[in-house]
């Protein structure tokens, strides 16, 4: 009012009339019996610390104290001076000490900061407000993010220490907020390799298909809390380059399901390839190292807009455009690192200057499931290169090096490789006529068996069963059709690869089938039969009668391709040489429906269509979920079993306000419950004392919470008398 004096004149009038320091203040009447004399304290301020800053702009600062603790305080100069019973006078010097304590932390005292210093030290705890309040997150253009409670500050700790967090509280805690600023100080120092922000969008019932405008136009509204955010902590110059990367994505949870294939995909299981619509959960298929693991989860994702992935050595897969690949471009080949990117995030970006920029990881010698075999692997492989299998006569082969025809005969039990003259050479059984009777050549029976009989240069294969075997089953079959019809080719300078060439078309494909489940990679070409120079024979011309298909191969280190010695001597010298295989192109082909599926490999990748190595969970990432009490039950565990290595996950809701139609359950209301116990996951709960924002809104809460138990017992209690009539149910828009 008019002529009153200021909280600070008012003060020091008082500090004026009192006595000596520590003594007990005068009073005007005395003190009820059993009640100590009130008695005094002083605070000096240290004279690093302005006044006014803490005392604020005219004394606004010091009007709060004084509200809020239970004794007189009074200043003079840089010496505050409380009187009040002893423990009041302790609790306001603790006050005056943690916000000297702030402020030397080079903080800004605010109203809101006194606030928060005296409802903390109210509370109790061990914690002090000053490290609460000074704990800083992240900062850009002079503003700094930390949390405002104790309560934000266990929360912002459980993040630091755990892999899975929830924030469960009302609106305006600051639980997502902090969750960012977390996720951008993850990202600036390199503990995570990109952030994604995603939230259900309830409000269109997530059938955004229904709703006018592009897809961006459709979820940006839903997603605006997110993008206000990332604004506040990152350059908003520096978003869209991210975004473009890959560095930020920001989705509608449907689509963090997305990274599908179509359902007749193939993928690699022990005993051959699958189509992807096939699997199960449980079921076993082949990780980047060739060795199984299991499927985690199985989830249908309805038609999506497909595309087809194709390497330069002719492999190729459908994915949709958010499945994931991880690669490596030249810079991350020099750095020793690798990238995770998407599908569309590939497109129109496929080479580095005249190079291709994306390398796939080549799988390793992959682990099929081993069965038994009716004829030797190597022995097979050197007949489909130099045999005769018409089976009209005795078994022929034929080679100009002898060694062959020696490890032939070492590789088939009671079989003679008789030499006929020059490089023809019989397999003869040598029981075949004891005692008078005549018994099948064991190689002419198995070569029926197998389905080869009768079959020549251009329509040899290799069996299925020797496809699809272990590792030494299927190396031994390449190196016989290696040792006979496969050449190492060595230039100076440069590492040997090894050529191949066969007539048959499937043989062809089976060649390369073994290659690349062996590691390799295959690069085919034809060579066409017509205008080529008649070859020569026996002083004659023999003219091509089918085109060629030339294979370049070449296999990982520790994988020979060779028996033959002088072949193996060749490629030794030089060296295989790294197997590569990079993207080439990326095309649409249509929509298609979908599915994905969760593999427990450690680095999330599993085998593919022409094995290709790809994956499907969420690698090196800061994951957050805001607004999970929209989500669904199955929603919630589908996100969570997208955690990936070296991967953290947030998850944020309220949930009081549950927004799912039809009344379906919460998911964020019964994981709790799911996963109590579970080693790594933590549950950080905000009340409405964390409210940050305007300060009624605690106050509202705090108003909504006691309305809402008012009305609980009456809602649980049963009427008692006749039932009362229920009101009719309105319609829709009434």
């Amino acid at each position: 009012m008019p002529g009153a004096p200021s909280s600070r004149e008012a003060s020091a009038q008082a500090a004026a009339a009192d006595g000596p320091t520590g003594s007990p203040a005068p009073s005007a009447a005395s003190p009820a019996e059993g009640v100590p004399a009130a008695v005094r304290a002083t605070i000096t301020v240290p004279d690093n610390v302005p006044m006014v800053a803490l005392l604020g702009s005219a004394d606004e600062l010091l009007r709060l104290v004084e509200a809020g603790v239970d004794a007189d305080v009074h200043v003079r100069g840089n010496e505050i001076a409380v009187t009040g019973q002893p423990a009041d006078n302790a609790f306001a010097v603790r006050v005056f000490d943690e916000l000297i304590a702030l402020i030397g932390t080079g903080q800004q005292l605010r109203p809101d900061s006194v606030r928060r210093v005296i409802a903390m030290l109210k509370a109790g705890g061990s914690e002090r407000p000053a490290d609460v309040l000074s704990l800083d997150i992240i900062s850009r253009r002079g503003r700094t993010i930390r949390p405002k409670t104790l309560n934000q500050k266990r929360y912002v700790d459980a993040i630091d220490q755990h892999t899975i967090v929830f924030g469960i509280g009302p609106a305006g805690t600051g639980k997502t907020y902090l969750a960012m600023a977390k996720a951008v100080q993850a990202l600036t120092t390199k503990q995570v390799n990109r952030i994604i922000l995603t939230r259900p969008a309830v409000e269109a019932g997530e059938r955004l298909g229904y709703l006018p405008g592009s897809l961006s136009e459709k979820i940006d509204p839903y997603l605006r809390p997110l993008y206000d955010a990332l604004h506040d902590m990152v350059d908003p110059e520096s978003i869209p380059r991210l975004m473009q990367a890959g560095t930020i994505e920001v989705a509608p949870l449907a689509y963090m399901r997305g990274r599908a294939q179509p359902y007749d995909a193939e993928v690699l299981t022990p005993n051959g390839f699958m189509p992807i619509g096939t699997l199960r959960v449980g079921d076993l298929v082949v990780g980047s190292d060739g060795t199984p693991t299991p499927v985690l989860g199985v989830y249908p994702q309805g038609r999506k807009q497909v595309y087809r992935v194709t390497t330069q050595d002719g492999g190729s897969t459908l994915a949709c455009g958010e499945h994931l690949w991880t690669v490596r471009t030249p810079d991350d080949r020099r750095r020793g690192t690798s990238r995770t990117l998407e599908t569309q995030e590939m497109i129109g970006r496929l080479r580095w200057s005249h190079a291709h920029r994306y390398e796939l990881p080549v799988v390793q010698p992959v682990q099929l499931e081993p069965e038994e075999v009716p004829l030797d692997p190597y022995a097979l492989g050197l007949l489909l290169g130099d045999g005769c299998l018409t089976t009209t006569t005795t078994p022929a082969f034929a080679t100009a090096d002898p060694e062959l025809a020696v490890a032939l005969e070492a590789a088939l039990d009671r079989i003679e490789v008789r030499h006929k003259g020059g490089y023809d050479y019989a397999l003869r059984h040598l029981d075949g006529g004891r005692g008078g009777l005549r018994i099948a050549n064991p190689v002419t029976e198995t070569i029926r068996e197998l389905g080869l009989a009768g079959t020549r240069s251009a329509t040899k294969f290799v069996p299925e069963v020797y496809l699809n075997n272990s590792e030494d089953v299927r190396l031994a079959v390449l190196q016989g059709l290696l040792d006979t019809d496969g050449d190492p080719v060595s230039q100076r300078g440069r590492t040997c690869r090894v050529q191949y060439c066969t007539t048959s078309t499937r043989l062809r494909d089976d060649v390369t089938f073994l290659v690349r489940s062996l590691g390799g990679v295959v690069y085919s070409r034809v060579r066409a039969a017509e205008g080529r120079r008649p070859g020569r024979a026996l002083g004659r011309d023999v003219p091509y009668r089918a085109d060629a298909h030339v294979l370049d191969i070449r296999l990982p280190e520790g994988v020979q391709p060779f028996r033959l010695e002088r072949k193996r001597q060749t490629y030794d010298a030089a060296g295989g040489g790294r197997p590569m295989r990079f993207i080439e192109s990326i095309e649409p082909v249509g929509e298609m429906e979908t599915m994905c599926i969760q593999v427990g490999a450690q680095d999330s990748l599993y085998v593919t269509d022409d094995f290709l190595v790809t994956h499907n969970t969420l690698n090196d990432a800061f994951v957050i979920l805001d607004e999970a009490q929209n989500t669904t039950a199955e929603q919630m565990k589908m996100f969570l079993t997208r955690l990936g290595f070296g991967s953290k996950i947030v998850v944020t809701g309220d949930v009081t306000q549950v927004d799912l139609p039809g009344g379906a359950q919460s998911g964020l209301k019964i994981v709790r419950e799911i996963l109590d116990g579970v080693e790594d996951v933590h549950f950080a709960n905000l009340t409405s004392s964390d409210v940050v924002r305007h300060r009624l809104v605690g106050d509202i809460v705090d108003a909504y919470e006691r309305w809402d138990a008012t009305r609980q017992p009456t809602t649980s209690r049963p009427a008692a008398g006749p039932p009362a009539r229920t009101a009719r149910p309105r319609r829709q828009g009434s």
